[in-house]
């Protein structure tokens, strides 16, 4: 790791992950603002719920429907805003990161102090985790201060399913942020890298969406790392969540080396 460069990345980039960061803050206080309306008439939705197809009801993550807060934002929240944010997040800084400097020849200054090609790719890297990691911290905290300050007691919120939520969320874009960082490594165009890392990652994600829709196209999910997140069995206290966590974070652990493998090894146009 090169120190210096992750202090000047960090700060070059800690606009880009601030944004984020308030704008999953802002949609999760959304959720928990809109929830008490939408609990006054839980029992109707729960009903429509269950007169809706199950393939639809599956793809949008409301099986548990919305008798507890966090039925409520695991399926509005967690199952659909919150991925496409960090989806968009992890492609377009993956890509700043590694492609763009490539492509843009700023690479070559990189280099040209006295570093090798691992400790720059190790830091680059760390950026991507550390901005990750930081909405997620940043979306825990803003959970805790709308159930304290906007719904109260009068709507519970299970804290230990809540960070587990969370934790979830982090490791699936540890190993997404993975997917997107081994195609930045191995890219010298930044256009097709960012092509390319996001007609994976959205990919996956319509892989599951459809695989949850039918039964018969069901095997689609093996082929996607979004199939291990599955909020509504986390927030119903149901499914392997620890194997999932287990495997999310060697998958993205196994990329993410690939990654500076492959960066340190191939030929650069600088």
């Amino acid at each position: 790791m090169n120190l210096p460069l992750l202090r000047q990345m960090l700060k070059t980039h800690s606009r880009v992950m601030l944004n984020y960061s308030f704008g999953s803050a802002f949609y999760i206080v959304l959720m928990f603002w809109l929830y008490p309306s939408m609990a006054s008439s839980s029992d109707a939705l729960d009903s429509l719920i269950g007169d809706m197809p199950e393939g639809v009801v599956n793809a949008f993550g409301i099986q548990n429907g919305f008798g507890t807060l966090e039925a409520f934002i695991s399926g509005e929240f967690y199952g659909l805003i919150l991925p496409i944010l960090l989806t968009i997040f992890c492609v377009s800084l993956a890509n700043q990161l590694i492609a763009q400097l490539v492509d843009r020849g700023s690479m070559a200054y990189l280099l040209s102090v006295p570093t090798t090609r691992v400790r720059v790719a190790v830091s680059q890297a760390l950026v991507l985790i550390i901005g990750t990691a930081a909405i997620a911290i940043v979306t825990t905290l803003a959970g805790f201060a709308s159930q304290a300050w906007i719904v109260g007691k009068n709507y519970p919120l299970d804290a230990s399913r809540f960070i587990a939520l969370n934790a979830a969320v982090f490791a699936l874009f540890f190993a997404i942020g993975g997917v997107a960082f081994l195609v930045s490594a191995v890219s010298n165009d930044e256009k097709r890298a960012m092509g390319l890392a996001g007609a994976l990652t959205f990919g996956m994600f319509t892989l599951d969406l459809l695989g949850k829709i039918s039964e018969k196209i069901e095997w689609l999910r093996s082929l996607s790392l979004f199939s291990l997140f599955r909020p509504s069995d986390i927030v119903a206290g149901q499914g392997s969540i620890g194997l999932d966590l287990s495997l999310l974070t060697a998958i993205g652990l196994l990329l993410y080396l690939a990654g500076i493998f492959f960066f340190a090894k191939r030929d650069l146009p600088l």
